[in-house]
């Protein structure tokens, strides 16, 4: 889910054209990013058999005990990463949904340090577990800070922001997310009616770096692959372009529509494609959803079937994952 709504209740964002676009669903499928639930109750009401519901986050688990019982042994939950889906699942599956990003739940929890517009500790761990936001914030040297916002947030202001939240921690550590909101807003200019706050960009980049999502990315989509019967669906659902970026090149490049490079390399055998992309073009939100749902503004799906090719190998070097080394590391 984006970080720029704070206050809209929690909606599964392009669940309609998700479901139209998988077809029937049956057998056994895996919600790889549990939440609050949405796509989990929206695929067993669908028809699902099980559906296996995975959330690094104590929280989401917690949850799922009450409103989950009514399904009985049709919903099972598993703590873990979907980077790891594959093995949690322990079965192959029918379908694979991916709903990237900070959840609703994670967002409207101040303690959980998410948020830019509500004060808490400056957290943004999902598994609660490992180097936290405030961590990074305190110690990693000023250009390491840059490139974090600069490559996972896209923010062009990221070495003034960095300078700044450098000076601003010597007087003092950074340990809450106002402190750290009116740090970042200090340097970027009033936004304009309709515009995003200014610190979305940075605060996307700190839990992108905390949660290691795009390398969680990768390796879950590779993961769905091995996991996914022939004929089984992935539909992923991510919120910017760094994102959606990394689902579109996996696909092309599993699909066999990555390029070919030069022309004057040697030729290559090609490889069976192992995916046949269902949505050429990302599907976004209609007006009216995004009238009923703010959050899904950004939102973009990808839809793709399972070829019966053996899983194989991925480049992840031609997926455009940032390559960042932190003092964490």
């Amino acid at each position: 889910m984006p970080a720029d709504s704070q206050d809209a209740p929690h909606i599964p964002v392009l669940l309609g054209p998700l479901l139209a676009g998988v077809g029937t669903v049956s057998g056994v499928w895996l919600d790889g990013t549990l939440g609050a639930g949405g796509y989990a109750r929206g695929l067993l009401a669908a028809g699902a058999d099980l559906v296996i519901g995975i959330d690094r986050d104590p929280l989401a688990l917690e949850l799922a005990r009450d409103w989950g019982r009514p399904y009985g042994e049709r919903l099972r939950v598993v703590q873990g990463t979907f980077s790891d889906l594959d093995t949690l699942a322990g079965e192959p599956l029918d379908g694979v949904v991916l709903d990237l990003g900070v959840s609703s739940m994670q967002l409207d929890l101040p303690e959980r340090g998410f948020s830019f517009a509500k004060d808490g500790p400056l957290d943004m761990r999902m598994s609660q577990e490992g180097p936290s936001a405030a961590d990074l914030v305190n110690h990693e040297d000023e250009a390491a800070l840059a490139d974090i916002l600069y490559h996972y947030g896209e923010e062009r202001a990221s070495r003034r922001i960095a300078r700044a939240i450098v000076k601003a921690r010597a007087l003092e550590p950074i340990e809450t997310t106002l402190r750290l909101t009116e740090i970042v807003s200090s340097q970027l200019p009033r936004p304009k009616p309709g515009q995003s706050h200014p610190a979305t960009r940075s605060f996307q980049a700190l839990r992108i770096a905390v949660n290691a999502e795009f390398h969680q990315l990768a390796a879950g989509l590779e993961a769905a692959e091995r996991a996914l019967k022939p004929g089984g669906m992935l539909a992923v659902v991510s919120f910017h372009s760094l994102e959606d970026r990394i689902v579109k090149r996996f696909l092309q490049q599993r699909s066999g529509r990555a390029g070919q490079g030069s022309r004057h390399a040697p030729m290559q055998e090609a490889e069976a494609p192992r995916f046949e992309t269902l949505t050429r073009k990302a599907v976004a939100a209609d007006e009216a959803e995004c009238a009923a749902n703010p959050r899904a503004r950004s939102a973009l799906l990808r839809i793709a079937r399972r070829t019966d090719a053996p899983a194989g190998p991925v480049d992840r070097s031609a997926l455009g994952l940032p390559s960042l080394v932190l003092k964490g590391d």
